[in-house]
């Protein structure tokens, strides 16, 4: 059944890194506002170290998490198993949007494949770390990730994906900053390495 953990240890690390899913919940500050809850994929998460995890923020039509986390820095990352035996594993803390126009980025982003419409590196310094049954879960196979969101990024260009963000991603659903000015004007649209190293390799394709 569930249990707690001060860090993350080889077996939870490895757990979530094979995970072809995760989802990032976050709130604005108050009682006000709207919750969101978004879904990643294409192996955009890394373990830094036992109590550090980041993941890679792609272009999309929101900007919710970095909105909040700009906000009050509030996160959780759910990973469930939907193969083998079930599991789910919640990592909470307080989470930082870092940007193309930071020093911090390059070293980053490096650690994860080159994707196109790389808007930041979420860093994540965890507080909480929880595990549960798991036992609603469904069992599901994987098939293979979906390019939809890459092929739209290259489609753009880098000028039109500088426009969709400072269109799309200037606040919040709820009026709160969004992207910063500059990051939204950066052309590192398609940052990253193409090699991915880190503290633990990604996984298998």
């Amino acid at each position: 059944m569930g249990r707690t953990f001060s860090e993350l240890d080889d077996e939870l690390a490895a757990f979530i890194t094979e995970q072809h899913v995760f989802f990032v919940a976050s709130a604005p500050s108050g009682s006000g506002g709207h919750v969101n809850v978004s879904p990643k994929g294409n192996d955009t998460f890394r373990v830094l170290d036992p109590r550090t995890v980041a993941y890679l923020d792609l272009t999309g039509s929101g900007v919710e998490t970095i909105a909040h986390l700009r906000d009050n820095g509030r996160i959780t990352l759910m990973f469930c198993a939907f193969a083998g035996p079930p599991r789910i594993v919640r990592l909470q803390g307080r989470g930082e949007p870092i940007f193309p126009e930071d020093p911090r980025f390059e070293a980053l982003a490096g650690l994860f494949p080159r994707l196109p419409g790389v808007r930041s590196v979420i860093q994540v310094a965890l507080d909480r770390i929880a595990t549960s049954c798991g036992y609603a879960v469904p069992l599901m196979t994987f098939e293979r990730e979906r390019d939809t969101l890459s092929k739209w990024a290259v489609r753009k260009g880098p000028e039109g994906l500088v426009r969709y963000r400072q269109e799309k991603n200037a606040t919040s659903i709820d009026g709160l900053p969004g992207l910063p000015a500059a990051s939204a004007s950066d052309q590192g649209a398609s940052s990253g390495a193409a090699s991915s190293s880190g503290t633990l390799p990604s996984r298998e394709r």
